[in-house]
């Protein structure tokens, strides 16, 4: 009969000691998976959208044009950005009236040798509004030629930002109007730029749907 309640009473102690260890244990278990299911449930909440404001100006290339640039090679982005602007530009099919026209001028050591530079570049559509017989004949005057085309050079590079409402002086020494935000910018109120931001060896290039004329 001792024995008996001897034997009871080690059982008893065992309960007692193996109970709080499986009590821990499963509310161990209960706080791993309340801290998992929390993780789980903010996890969405960290995400956020990488797409800028609207409104605010992008950090690289913008535009619809943007998308017909070369993915790789000399006419890509990277490969613009190894280059100086007239050679840049060159590598680029969607302004090879332009360069034509760089060329006809002697403008290309001037722009490739210049620093710190803004060009707003027409493309070969921009140039195609023109009519051709006009368009002769300014490819064909030297000096009107130049008078045109340094009119789209400003010696500063400007940002997106100061293309929200500017004025700027170019090389052909007439200014040239800027306003607009976000990815929407037109330059004297009339040229849009369809691929903005883009950088070359030694300056910022605005690609525009219209070609700019000065103003005297």
């Amino acid at each position: 009969m001792t024995a008996f309640r001897y034997r009871r009473a080690a059982l008893a102690l065992t309960a007692a000691a193996v109970l709080p260890l499986t009590l821990t244990a499963c509310g161990g278990d209960d706080s791993s998976s309340d801290a998992a299911a929390d993780k789980s449930s903010s996890a969405p909440a960290e995400e956020k959208s990488s797409a800028p404001a609207e409104g605010t100006p992008a950090d690289g290339p913008f535009g619809p044009a943007c998308a017909t640039v070369p993915k790789d090679g000399a006419g890509s982005f990277d490969g613009m950005a190894q280059d100086p602007v007239a050679t840049a530009a060159s590598n680029n099919p969607a302004l090879s009236t332009l360069v034509t026209a760089v060329k006809k001028a002697g403008l290309v050591d001037t722009l490739n040798n210049a620093q710190n530079i803004t060009v707003f570049a027409p493309t070969n559509d921009a140039f195609a509004k023109i009519p051709k017989a006009d368009l002769d004949k300014v490819l064909a005057d030297k000096e009107m030629l130049t008078n045109i085309l340094t009119y789209h050079v400003v010696g500063e590079k400007l940002t997106p930002t100061q293309l929200e409402s500017g004025t700027y002086d170019t090389l052909q020494k007439s200014p040239l109007t800027t306003k607009g935000s976000g990815e929407n910018y037109t330059v004297n109120d009339t040229s849009k730029v369809v691929c903005g931001n883009v950088p070359t060896a030694n300056a910022t290039v605005y690609i525009v749907d219209t070609v700019l004329m000065p103003k005297s």
